[in-house]
């Protein structure tokens, strides 16, 4: 790809370092923002210098947070004796949109993967442990991703969990609303004839 200048093709090259955006998307972005009025580009640029100097995560479950605790711990109305496991910040904000859980979280930042060369140290195992000795737990739900690591890690964490003597549980997984059965993969489908659950009229 020719750039015309080289400042051109230093903000593309580092716009395509981005999830989801090709060469061709991130030229695109950085010729919008050149038709921009400067305090716009210069606005949006401060956001991001201070998200990335100055978010904090919550010391207690890893969220994203403005200050020690994040608004969900910090938050006297839910029940705190319920914790959900999750894999990402994005996972918080999902489970958040359903307005379904008023429990607490927990954020791993991963999940185990040997191939990648992520072990149990690296992700926040120990915390979640510390805290279910600690507090008055009465559940811990995992709500990771469907995959082989993430089953891994449900595996690991669980037998840990259990030997403290904590209830465990996972989030239900099966065909989605709308979902032809034909076009549903093995996995999913085994899972959901293997977990049915009793039907209610």
């Amino acid at each position: 790809m020719n750039f015309p200048s080289k400042l051109v093709e230093e903000a593309v090259n580092e716009m395509a370092k981005l999830p989801g955006i090709g060469k061709k998307t991130a030229l695109r972005l950085v010729l919008f923002l050149l038709k921009q009025d400067e305090q716009s580009v210069v606005s949006l640029g401060d956001a991001l210098v201070k998200l990335r100097s100055n978010t904090r995560y919550c010391k207690k479950c890893h969220n994203i947070s403005d200050a020690e605790l994040c608004s969900v711990c910090d938050n006297k109305m839910r029940d705190h004796s319920i914790i959900c496991v999750v894999e990402n910040i994005s996972d918080v904000m999902a489970i958040e949109n359903t307005s379904s859980y008023n429990g607490a979280y927990h954020v791993l930042g991963g999940v185990i993967s040997p191939i990648e060369g992520i072990g149990p140290a690296d992700l926040n195992i120990a915390s979640l442990l510390g805290r279910v000795k600690e507090e008055d737990i009465s559940e811990v739900i995992f709500a990771l991703n469907s995959s082989m690591e993430a089953d891994t890690t449900t595996f690991y964490i669980s037998k840990k969990l259990k030997e403290i003597g904590a209830k465990v549980s996972t989030i239900a997984r099966g065909v989605p609303i709308g979902g032809e059965l034909e076009y549903t993969d093995e996995v999913t489908l085994g899972r959901s004839i293997m977990e049915r659950v009793s039907y209610k009229h």
